[in-house]
């Protein structure tokens, strides 16, 4: 089973202007959506539209927590939410007019209690499971926590991917994740310095996977991706596929072959998932 967890959700409410925004006046909306999401749910209603099952793992609270858990589980997501007691899961703005303006909500605290029950769900994992860790955590959690996940998890047979940025990611690397995703600019900040052409990118990539990195797959947005996989071969891609907000997927170069081999998953189209 594939396991996903986003600690931080949100709904993204989108806003479309036919005119440049002016701050300070009333600017009246073309047209708006909302969009259920986090990265770990974006991985979950993905791999869904492949035709491959997931269970999505995370926290949610208050009313906009009941409303994304409703809206994912008539997608036909399969959810296993910890609700909060206090706060609410967060609302993210995003305006897009001549520019695109976004204000993030900050999201919930997330208690001792519900992260004990987090882990509770996490030791039902075992040999053969994925375990999906993407996106930012909230300010109220250790930033270790991904580290901590790894390390309590490591030698069961689990295979570990984890999409994240800076010290989050670079403090799992001794626990030999299976795949490493960083877009190229966070892999820049991580070595401090911009990274432009193919041969810097894969350089980088080798020396997170030197650390312990089994798989690194980096995303360069519209440019493709570039992945580095545990043979140290170099695979280069313009597959991806835009998604709401925009959220980008890519389909190929990722281990997507691996993963149809050994649980008997056939391709599908791209198209964006539907909440």
């Amino acid at each position: 089973m594939i396991y996903t967890v986003t600690f931080n959700p949100a709904i993204d409410y989108v806003v479309r202007l036919d005119a440049p925004l002016e701050v300070g006046e009333v600017n009246r909306a073309q047209g708006e959506d909302c969009v259920l999401g986090g990265k770990g749910i974006n991985v979950s209603g993905v791999l869904r539209e492949l035709g491959c099952e997931s269970i999505a793992l995370g926290f949610t609270a208050g009313e906009t927590g009941a409303w994304l858990e409703r809206g994912l589980q008539l997608s036909g997501l399969k959810t296993r939410f910890i609700r909060l007691p206090d706060g609410m899961t967060r609302i993210n703005v995003k305006v897009k007019g001549a520019k695109e303006t976004e204000i993030n909500g900050s999201g919930p605290n997330i208690t001792p209690e519900a992260m004990q029950a987090l882990w509770d769900n996490l030791e039902e994992l075992g040999e053969g499971d994925i375990l999906v860790l993407a996106g930012s955590i909230p300010s109220s959690m250790p930033q270790d926590v991904y580290q901590q996940i790894l390390a309590r998890l490591d030698g069961r047979g689990i295979r570990f991917v984890v999409d994240a940025t800076r010290d989050l990611l670079v403090k799992v690397l001794p626990y030999h994740p299976f795949l490493i995703k960083p877009n190229n600019h966070e892999l820049g900040d991580i070595f401090g310095k911009e990274l432009k052409r193919d041969e810097e990118i894969t350089q980088a990539a080798r020396k997170l996977q030197q650390r312990g990195a089994r798989n690194v797959l980096v995303s360069m947005a519209g440019d493709g991706a570039l992945l580095l996989d545990e043979t140290g071969a170099v695979h280069g891609s313009r597959f991806y596929c835009r998604l709401p907000a925009k959220r980008e997927l890519l389909l190929r170069p990722a281990p997507w072959h691996r993963l149809r081999q050994r649980n008997g998953i056939q391709p599908g189209p791209c198209r964006a998932p539907r909440y």
